[in-house]
């Protein structure tokens, strides 16, 4: 493997071939804590970074972006720090709708490159799927899908969840989803990824069994 596009440092380990992470926090600011020399290191190399984040988190995040040595001000006036609230993102006209984000996603991605951007290091808080809105049932299936984006980029993609938010049912479907997971603060290899097709059949299977039940 050479260096730059070819890897990355993330909590302790590397991204190579896969880069769809899921990352498991107690916290806000250990999310924080944990990925801020990955925020730094792409901000060094001059990548861009498009952050989804909780609203009323907005402020908090910046902070935590400038307390990891990030001019802030400047980032975002150049557009290398692009953020989104979640109503701007995964809950467009107050709803979730996984064939929008997926696109959204795949847009993000194309324009940060066609701008000149050597790669987009995308972040996106998931605690939106617990709020009362139509489609958040989404979520399981649109991370599978994103897998099959994903692969077509070298642009790595952080889903975080905060592990006091969400169930074990979901947690452990949600990994299922995810080749690479941060958890206990070290990036990992994920043991209990299922591929996307393999577990799209699997999530037809579950919704027939719900039917007839």
């Amino acid at each position: 493997m050479g260096t730059n596009a070819d890897t990355l440092q993330c909590a302790g380990g590397t991204l190579g071939q896969h880069r769809h992470v899921c990352a498991f926090f107690n916290s806000f600011d250990e999310e924080h804590r944990v990925l801020r020399s990955f925020f730094k290191e792409g901000f060094e190399r001059g990548e861009k970074a498009f952050h989804i984040v909780d609203p009323d988190r907005w402020e908090d995040h910046l902070r935590q972006l400038a307390d990891g040595g990030i001019d802030v001000g400047r980032a975002m006036g150049s557009g290398q720090l692009e953020m989104l609230r979640w109503q701007d993102a995964y809950l467009r006209q107050d709803r979730f709708d996984q064939e929008a984000m997926l696109t959204l996603i795949e847009e993000v991605l194309q324009t940060s490159a066609a701008s000149g951007y050597p790669l987009t290091r995308l972040v996106g808080g998931c605690a939106w799927a617990m709020l009362d809105r139509p489609g958040v049932e989404d979520l399981v299936e649109y991370e599978t899908r994103l897998n099959h984006v994903l692969a077509k980029y070298k642009d790595p993609v952080i889903c975080t969840y905060d592990l006091a938010k969400f169930n074990a049912s979901v947690v452990m479907d949600v990994m299922r989803t995810h080749p690479l997971v941060i958890i206990g603060g070290v990036l990992q290899e994920n043991p209990f990824f299922v591929p996307p097709d393999q577990f799209l059949l699997e999530l037809q299977e579950r919704r027939r069994a719900a039917q007839i039940h």
